[in-house]
C-alpha cells in the first residue's frame, strides 16, 4: 500500500497487490508454489508491524525464501498521518494530537525473535551502501529482511535526519561488517566494548583502549545479534546499520518439496480419482 505499493511501477518488474497486511502470506504461497522465481515482498512499518504482524512473524519462523523490504518511515501515510506501531512515544500525528502513548516496536529485533535466518538495516540516504545489503538479501537462501529508513517528506519530516544526514551520519550510526571491530565517528576514533553483555562506547583517543579491545562484529551470532538490535533506540549509542544476523537455516519450500517427494517415493504418485472414490463409496 501507498509509497511501497508502489515499488513495482518504479522498478518496471511484475508485482501485484494483495490485501492490506496480507502480502506475506500470498507471497509465502507463491514462492513454495514456484520456488525458482525470486519473491519480493515490499511493505511498510504500518502494514506490516501492525496488520499483517501476525503473518510477519510466522513467516520469519518458517523460513521461507522471501526477500522483504520494509519501508521504515515511522506513520501511517496511507491514512494521513496516524501514529504507526514505529512511532516514538510522545510522537505527534493527526492520530496523537497530545503525543504517542505506545513504546515502538523495534523491527530488526522482531525479526530476530521471530527466527528470521537475515536482518539487515539501511536507509534510503546511501543508494552502495542500501545496495549491497540488498545484495546480500538475495543471495541468501531463506527469509531475508530489510529494514529501510524512508523519510516522508510530507507526514513525518526528517523522522531520519540525525542518522542520514553527512554532518551527524558518522557519530550517531554504526555500520556493522562481519569479523572487522566496531568503529565509528568521523574520525574512526570510537568503538564499542562489551561491559558484561552491556555494548558501551570508548573514545581510541583518550588511550585507555585501542582497536582491538573492540567487539568484533560476527553476523552467525544471534545472541551477538540481539545485543547489537537492541541498541536501537539508546540515546547513548549508535545506531547499527548492515547486517545483524546471517545464518543458515533449510529454507520452508525446500522441506515442503522433500516432504512431498519423500510419500511419492514411500506411497506411490497417487491418483486424483481413488483419492476423491475413498476406500468406500457407492454407484447411485
Amino acid at each position: 500500500m501507498w509509497c511501497s505499493g508502489r515499488f513495482p511501477y518504479y522498478m518496471d518488474t511484475y508485482g501485484f497487490h494483495s490485501i492490506h497486511g496480507r502480502a506475506l502470506s500470498i507471497a509465502s504461497g507463491l514462492k513454495i508454489s514456484r520456488p525458482d522465481l525470486s519473491v519480493w515482498v515490499v511493505t511498510g512499518d504500518g502494514d506490516n508491524m501492525s496488520i499483517g504482524g501476525n503473518h510477519f512473524i510466522h513467516t520469519c519462523r518458517r523460513n521461507v525464501d522471501l526477500n522483504i523490504m520494509m519501508f521504515n518511515n515511522e506513520v501511517y501515510s496511507l491514512t494521513k498521518g496516524q501514529y504507526s506501531p514505529t512511532s516514538h512515544r510522545g510522537q505527534i500525528t493527526k492520530s496523537s494530537p497530545l503525543g504517542v502513548l505506545d513504546d515502538p516496536f523495534n523491527p530488526v529485533a522482531l525479526a530476530l525473535g521471530a527466527g528470521a535466518t537475515f536482518v539487515a538495516r539501511g536507509h534510503d540516504k546511501d543508494r552502495a551502501q542500501l545496495q549491497s545489503l540488498l545484495k546480500r538479501a538475495y543471495e541468501h537462501k531463506g527469509i531475508s529482511f530489510i529494514e529501510i529508513y524512508t523519510n516522508c517528506r510530507i507526514f513525518n519530516d526528517g523522522a531520519f535526519d540525525l542518522y542520514t544526514n553527512a554532518d551527524t551520519r558518522d557519530n550517531s550510526t554504526i555500520f556493522l561488517e562481519h569479523g572487522k571491530p566496531l568503529v565509528f565517528g568521523k574520525t574512526k576514533n570510537k568503538g564499542i566494548i562489551l561491559d558484561g553483555y552491556t555494548p558501551r562506547v570508548v573514545n581510541l583517543d583518550q588511550g585507555e583502549h585501542s582497536i582491538n579491545d573492540l567487539l568484533i562484529h560476527n553476523e552467525k551470532d544471534s545472541t551477538l545479534a540481539f545485543i547489537l538490535a537492541n541498541m536501537t533506540y539508546s540515546e547513548d549509542l549508535p545506531r547499527p546499520m548492515g547486517v545483524l544476523q546471517a545464518i543458515d537455516r533449510a529454507p520452508y519450500e525446500v522441506r515442503v518439496a522433500n516432504q512431498i517427494q519423500h510419500e511419492i517415493v514411500t506411497k506411490g504418485e497417487g491418483d486424483l480419482q481413488t483419492l476423491l472414490t475413498g476406500e468406500v463409496s457407492w454407484l447411485v
